[in-house]
């Protein structure tokens, strides 16, 4: 399986000066400042300045565009709960996070990947969207030729165990969403404050 490189990805880690990409050997942990030759130097942000980093670090963690993180954002002020909290939950119950979380891939590119080639069934159906919604209840399973991959069998031995709001099934390499998942609960590479990102995007 070829998994795409992740040159860009580390750029904007260092942009936003944390391991945005979720891997532990990003060079970040090693420069946490900006790249160029200005990187080192310590600059004042601007209240605007910070709300967009912590907007362009969530898009990074879960890989979507602007468009795309938008449709989020005006879906989540459609939900009676917290905006920025309901933002989380939408973007964590996308398949390919899901995926990612049940260790059935080590990073979030290799997720998309098993799922946008076909090998990851959401109630027994392929699909084929990573930005797929799961509902609570849903399962999520790994095709037959897929778990015997290299890679998802190493991604189930090197992972952490899934967060509380996922069961999962190693040898059976299947998991499922039990319940919506709590702000606390959902696993970030790096912190990030939504109300920011609210009050950003408002």
């Amino acid at each position: 399986m070829h998994v795409q490189k992740l040159g860009p990805k580390h750029r904007m880690c260092r942009r936003v000066g944390a391991a945005v990409c979720g891997r532990p050997n990003c060079p970040t942990n090693k420069r946490p400042y900006p790249p160029g030759q200005h990187g080192r130097a310590r600059r004042r942000l601007t209240e605007y300045h910070l709300r967009m980093l912590e907007k362009q670090k969530l898009r990074s963690m879960y890989g979507v565009g602007e468009r795309q993180f938008r449709r989020y954002f005006h879906e989540a002020t459609r939900r009676q709960g917290v905006t920025g909290e309901e933002l989380l939950r939408l973007l964590e119950t996308r398949l390919d996070a899901l995926v990612l979380r049940l260790g059935f891939a080590q990073t979030l590119p290799q997720a998309r990947q098993l799922v946008s080639h076909g090998h990851i069934l959401l109630d027994g159906k392929r699909i084929n969207v990573p930005s797929a919604s799961v509902r609570p209840g849903q399962s999520i399973e790994a095709t037959a030729s897929a778990k015997n991959f290299v890679s998802v069998r190493e991604a189930l031995e090197i992972t952490p165990d899934p967060p509380a709001y996922l069961e999962r099934d190693k040898g059976a390499v299947t998991g499922r969403l039990v319940r919506v998942p709590e702000r606390a609960e959902i696993p970030l590479p790096a912190e990030v404050d939504e109300r920011l990102i609210v009050e950003f995007m408002s």
